[in-house]
C-alpha cells in the first residue's frame, strides 16, 4: 500500500474516540524529519506503559502524520504511543534510519514520564519496514544495547516484517541493502542471541511483498534461543492489511488488534 493511500485512509477512517494526540511535532534530533507526535488514552493516569511505533514505507516514504489511526488505536488500549518520523532513502543509507529510530526511542526514555508514560515499561512495535527497525533496535547490540536503553524495552510487536531476506534480489532490498559490505549483519534473523524481548509476529497469508516466511523464521530463532514468542498467520489479509486491521471499522474482520493487545496486556501492564 503506497504511502499516498494510507494518507487518504488516514484521512477518512474513523479514530478512536477513547484516545487523543497530547503533542505534536516535538524535537528529537536536528532534521526536520526529527519529529515524533504522542498519543494517550482521552481520560489517563500517569506512568502509563509506552509504545513506540514505527511505520513502514520501503525505508523511502512515510509520514507520522499518517498514522493517526493506528496511534489512537493502540492509545485506547491503554498505553502512550509515540510515533516518530525518521530520515529515509536518498537522505540517507543504511543504517541511518535505524540511527534515527534509535535516537527517538532515547528520547521516550528521557522524556516519556513528562506525557504521562513509564520508561521502564516500553514496547517497540512496527509494520513492514518499520517492523524491521524496530526488531533490528531490540536485536542488533549496535542500536539499544550499545546505548544502554535495553532495561525499559519489555516486548516486540512486529506485523508484516522482513527479517530474513536474503539475497538482495529485489528493487527495494537492493537499492537500500545492495552496498552492504557484510549483508549477514542486516538480517534480524541472524542476531538472535540470549537477552530477547517477549515478541509478538504476525503476518497475512496473502502477503505478496514481505513473505510470511520471514515471520516464521525469526519466530523459530527467537523459540530456538529460549525466547517467549506469539507467532499469528491471518489468511484472509495481504501486506498493508495487518496494519489497517487496527482500525476501527477493520478490527471487526480480523482479530489482529484483539490479539496484539492480549500479548501487551502480558508483557506491559
Amino acid at each position: 500500500m503506497p504511502f499516498s493511500a494510507f494518507s487518504l485512509f488516514n484521512a477518512l477512517v474513523p479514530k478512536d474516540l477513547g484516545s487523543k494526540r497530547i503533542a505534536r511535532g516535538l524535537s528529537y534530533g536536528p532534521s526536520e524529519r526529527h519529529k515524533l507526535d504522542i498519543y494517550a488514552p482521552r481520560w489517563r493516569r500517569e506512568k502509563l506503559p509506552v509504545l513506540v511505533f514505527i511505520y513502514g514505507g520501503s525505508w523511502s516514504d512515510g509520514d507520522r502524520s499518517n498514522y493517526e489511526f493506528a496511534g489512537r488505536a493502540m492509545a485506547a488500549l491503554g498505553y502512550v504511543v509515540v510515533v516518530a518520523d525518521y530520515r529515509l532513502v536518498p537522505e540517507v543509507e543504511y543504517p541511518g534510519f535505524l540511527i534515527d529510530c534509535t535516537d527517538a526511542y532515547a528520547w521516550t526514555v528521557a522524556h516519556i514520564a513528562e506525557h504521562g508514560g513509564d520508561p521502564s515499561r516500553i514496547g517497540l512495535m512496527g509494520h513492514s519496514a518499520g517492523a524491521y527497525n524496530a526488531a533490528m533496535l531490540a536485536l542488533d547490540p549496535a542500536y539499544l544495547r550499545k546505548r544502554g536503553l535495553l532495561d525499559g524495552l519489555k516486548c516486540l510487536v512486529g506485523l508484516s516484517g522482513p527479517y530474513d531476506f536474503l539475497p538482495f534480489d529485489g528493487p527495494i532490498s537492493l537499492r537500500v541493502f545492495g552496498g552492504i559490505q557484510n549483508p549477514e549483519r542486516t538480517q534480524p534473523a541472524n542476531l538472535v542471541s540470549d537477552r530477547l524481548p517477549a515478541a509478538f509476529l504476525g503476518s497475512g497469508d496473502r502477503d505478496d511483498l514481505v513473505s510470511p516466511r520471514n515471520t516464521k523464521t525469526l519466530a523459530a530463532r527467537l523459540a530456538g534461543a529460549g525466547g517467549e514468542v506469539v507467532e499469528r498467520h491471518y489468511p484472509s489479509l495481504g501486506h498493508p492489511h495487518t496494519l489497517l486491521a487496527l482500525a476501527v471499522p477493520m478490527r471487526a474482520f480480523t482479530p489482529v488488534r484483539r490479539d496484539v493487545a492480549e500479548f501487551l496486556k502480558t508483557h506491559l501492564q
